[in-house]
């Protein structure tokens, strides 16, 4: 299949990858374009722009940061909408606001494309490993056309509904983060206060009704100190603010999310938002007194 990939990021590049690899014909724009370069070097065609780069193509992927990258690369001036031909998939791999897509999405048919919001969750090791969790909103015959994509990038790929309903699954993955990661944060500083050894620790309660993803994969991050991203706090925060505007809309009281955003949200205008998500240990190490 002709493909546009646009985002070539700690998640993008792998995904990218994985498409090229099984043999799609690939086209990328991104906005540092040395990230493409591992691409280019086998075969990728590297645009410096996003309407030569779609021109031509059956599906348009991307995976940028924020909403207002997604409005831009979609809505914007030379963006997808007005450069994609007719036809083609619109597959936005962005975690963005479910409201925001669902018009990008009504004025992507009004312009024949086929658009699919398709959020994943796995963090840069299942990006690399190809098996991400990738949730899936739009019309069925759309997403069984995508299916063949989907299936380089990841395992657990679900149809979860119409326009949107991948973007408010995704905010019911990230609220679920929030807490896990939260309670790791605090069962290891828990441990710390009483003297434990924390490796002990992790190996004895991660077998147990305890275990998580973010238990067994975070919370060795967490003892050692290695705060590089898998997944930036600054896009968690992103996340996090909106399933609690989401919540909001719909009246509802989240409490443990609502703390899990605001120590982000300190962490980010602490200029930590280029650390891991596993970096939360740090603000309960500071609200202790040790950070």
């Amino acid at each position: 299949m002709k493909i546009a990939f646009i985002g070539i990021g700690v998640m993008g590049l792998p995904m990218a990858g994985h498409l090229l690899g099984a043999g799609h014909e690939l086209n990328v724009f991104t906005r540092t374009p040395s990230k493409a370069e591992p691409l280019a070097k086998e075969g990728a065609r590297v645009f410096d722009a996003i309407a030569p780069c779609v021109q031509g193509r059956e599906a348009i992927i991307t995976m940028v940061g924020f909403p207002r990258d997604v409005e831009e690369v979609y809505l914007g001036h030379g963006g997808i909408i007005k450069s994609a031909p007719k036809g083609a998939l619109a597959i936005d791999m962005t975690t963005t606001s479910p409201a925001l897509w669902e018009k990008i999405a009504m004025a992507a048919r009004q312009k024949g494309l086929r658009p699919l919001d398709a959020p994943v969750s796995g963090g840069d090791s299942g990006a690399r490993a190809g098996t991400l969790a990738i949730m899936v909103g739009g019309a069925a015959a759309d997403f069984e056309a995508a299916l063949p994509l989907f299936q380089k990038m990841g395992r657990n790929i679900v149809h979860e509904g119409p326009d949107g309903a991948g973007q408010h699954t995704k905010m019911a993955n990230q609220i679920a983060i929030a807490g896990a990661v939260a309670g790791v944060a605090e069962a290891i500083r828990y441990g710390e206060a009483a003297g434990l050894d924390l490796e002990k620790l992790l190996a004895t309660i991660s077998t147990g009704a305890a275990g998580s993803w973010q238990m067994s994969n975070n919370g060795p991050k967490m003892v050692s100190g290695d705060f590089a991203p898998g997944f930036f706090i600054k896009h968690f925060v992103k996340d996090l603010s909106i399933a609690h505007e989401e919540s909001k809309d719909r009246d509802l009281k989240l409490p443990i999310l609502g703390k899990a955003l605001k120590l982000y949200a300190a962490m980010g205008d602490a200029g930590k938002g280029e650390l891991g998500t596993q970096a939360i240990i740090e603000a309960y190490r500071g609200e202790n007194g040790e950070g």
